[in-house]
């Protein structure tokens, strides 16, 4: 399977990559899945991926949470080395192209005070919600990386 098929799979096709690697073949290894499943691991159990109520957490821990992602990610790459190659391409792009623009945009935000401002707080919220869904769909291709279940969608406190 080449690697735009999987992505299609997964709506991801928005992702800028280059035409080249989008035709190579894709073929995830042990390392791959290995690595995978740390990350899936991390994002199933954060606010990343799960629904933060209106009157719960505060904005400052769940950017922090979300920003969190870049070092458990490197972490990952590092200890899996240059054996995980399939997982590092996905890995690499969601963090520069779906996560760095949230996280770069609200600690800016932040450090102007905008979690001192209601109306900026539900803004963050509104746009935490949009990227958590993306998030949901990167641990779902996580989980098919890793070939385990996915959990992304069970919600034991939503019945």
């Amino acid at each position: 399977m080449k690697l735009k098929e999987w992505l299609d799979q997964w709506s991801l096709t928005g992702l800028s990559i280059s035409a080249g690697f989008l035709d190579a073949e894709w073929q995830p290894q042990d390392r791959d899945r290995d690595a995978a499943w740390e990350l899936y691991v991390e994002l199933l159990t954060r606010i990343t991926t799960q629904h933060l109520e209106p009157d719960h957490g505060d904005e400052q821990t769940a950017l922090h949470s979300i920003h969190v992602l870049f070092e458990l990610t490197r972490e990952t790459l590092k200890k899996h080395g240059r054996h995980c190659g399939e997982f590092a391409k996905l890995a690499i792009i969601v963090l520069n192209q779906i996560v760095r623009p949230f996280t770069a945009k609200w600690h800016k935000a932040r450090l102007a005070g905008a979690f001192d401002e209601q109306a900026r707080c539900q803004e963050f919220r509104d746009e935490l919600s949009a990227l958590q869904r993306k998030l949901r769909e990167y641990t779902k291709m996580l989980a098919d990386m890793a070939n385990v279940e996915d959990l992304t969608e069970i919600d034991p406190a939503r019945g």
